[in-house]
């Protein structure tokens, strides 16, 4: 029943005729032996810590503990109320939200590391504000994050989630890539469509570095986190309006991890390398390291 490849996964969604989300349950029931109503209820508990990290910021000003990062949701999201976006309502909310999680992680509060810390307000951000624009109940939610979860599986098993292993591609690529499948089967695409998502996603992020400032998740990680929300969602129209990836998705996969270890250590959450060595980012650095 594990699928190791994209390949893999599509073969078992055809012969049993079940969605991605379908797929994740029942390989969890086989792998842990707890029952459904379990599985669910735990992911559905994952989605409420979602949406408390994903609305906090919106409402309050959080500052990180190091000071560098906080504030930037409220501003957000008063942006959007005054009407005046470019973008849209959606895409202003997802940025907003996506940086919310970011600063309630960097305050010490708590987050769904899916798939990482540092990548951890793409997720939320996008199933919450596309569930909310669909008219989704938490419950269609709640199986949106157990498609995201079997995307990720595939990444993890075959690549990496690693920033400190194959840089920020790893990180918030992949949890960008989840994000695009799972919203894709929210929008009612097939199996094979929401990997053309993961696919595209990974394409247009490959051999992004990690390069944090003073090595502290929050610089440039927060706007990241941002940017990968709309990569997921716009991604998410790119397939669902008939846009295909010439590359298949396990070939991506592939891509990101050879990629990824051919980047030098000092761009991978290292510190010693892109923005972190820059003349701002040292002066930061000292700042910090000062107080």
């Amino acid at each position: 029943m594990f699928a190791s490849t994209g390949r893999e996964l599509l073969n078992i969604c055809e012969k049993h005729r079940i969605s991605i989300s379908e797929y994740a349950v029942r390989f969890e029931e086989l792998e842990t032996g707890r029952s459904r109503k379990e599985i669910v209820n735990k992911m559905k508990k994952n989605l409420e810590v979602m949406q408390e990290a994903a609305e906090y910021g919106l409402h309050n000003e959080i500052k990180s503990v190091s000071g560098l990062i906080g504030g930037d949701a409220v501003k957000i999201y008063n942006y959007l109320k005054e009407g005046k976006s470019l973008t849209g309502d959606t895409m202003v909310k997802a940025m907003a939200r996506a940086i919310s999680c970011s600063e309630v992680n960097a305050s010490m509060g708590r987050i769904v590391a899916s798939p990482t810390a540092g990548s951890c307000g793409i997720l939320p951000s996008v199933i919450i504000t596309a569930g909310e624009k669909l008219n989704k109940t938490s419950e269609e939610m709640v199986q949106a994050l157990f498609a995201a979860s079997a995307i990720g599986m595939i990444i993890a098993h075959n690549a990496t989630l690693s920033g400190a292993e194959g840089g920020c591609q790893a990180e918030c690529g992949s949890a960008a890539a989840m994000g695009a499948g799972a919203v894709v089967e929210m929008m009612g695409g097939t199996p094979e469509m929401s990997l053309h998502a993961g696919a595209i996603v990974i394409k247009n992020i490959l051999g992004l570095v990690c390069d944090p400032i003073a090595g502290l998740v929050e610089v440039p990680c927060a706007k990241r986190n941002a940017s990968g929300a709309v990569s997921a969602l716009t991604t998410a129209d790119l397939v669902m309006s008939g846009v295909k990836s010439k590359i298949p998705f396990d070939d991506t996969v592939w891509a990101m991890y050879k990629v990824g270890k051919s980047m030098p250590c000092e761009l991978r959450e290292t510190a010693m390398g892109g923005l972190a060595i820059t003349a701002t980012g040292l002066k930061l650095k000292e700042e910090i390291l000062g107080k």
